[in-house]
């Protein structure tokens, strides 16, 4: 059997066509960010606030802190499993902004690391090309809810 030598870290990144300002906002602004990822949100991301994140059609949510953001720059977050959640935004020309999302913090077993680090990987890889569908062409794929539609609470 394998053992970790090292905690897992996840990083999830994509190049989104549309200036730095306006990808940032999408991720800080819940009117936008709900159009791609959650459904509900408590509030705009500051730093120092406790913000409430809600999947309504799974059931769940998730309480965050948001320890650090810089304009344009860097979002962190602490969810309410300890994990860490940083982006980062990185303008590229005058219309290009490339984030790198970084997931870190796992705790359990080996083998539950992994699969949280997986589960993490998959899930901003989806956020960040259901965000780029959005900010590039006006399209809500609507990925986060079509992932699990089978656990819809409220699937007929």
């Amino acid at each position: 059997m394998a053992t970790l030598n090292q905690v897992p870290v996840v990083k999830a990144e994509m190049l989104i066509r549309r200036p730095v300002a306006e990808v940032f906002e999408a991720f800080i602004n819940p009117e936008i960010t709900t159009k791609f990822w959650f459904t509900k949100s408590s509030g705009r991301l500051e730093q120092g606030k406790r913000i409430r994140w809600d999947w309504e059609m799974y059931g769940v949510h998730d309480e965050i802190e948001v320890t650090e953001i810089v304009a344009d720059r860097l979002i962190r977050i602490e969810s309410s499993d300890n994990t860490r959640v940083e982006w980062t935004f990185t303008a590229r020309m005058d219309q290009e902004t490339y984030v790198t999302i970084t997931n870190s913090g796992f705790a359990g077993t080996g083998d539950e690391m992994v699969s949280q680090a997986i589960d993490s990987m998959g899930g901003y890889t989806m956020v960040l090309c259901a965000l780029k569908a959005l900010l590039e062409h006006n399209i809500a794929l609507n990925l986060v809810a079509d992932k699990a539609p089978d656990a819809h609470v409220n699937r007929q």
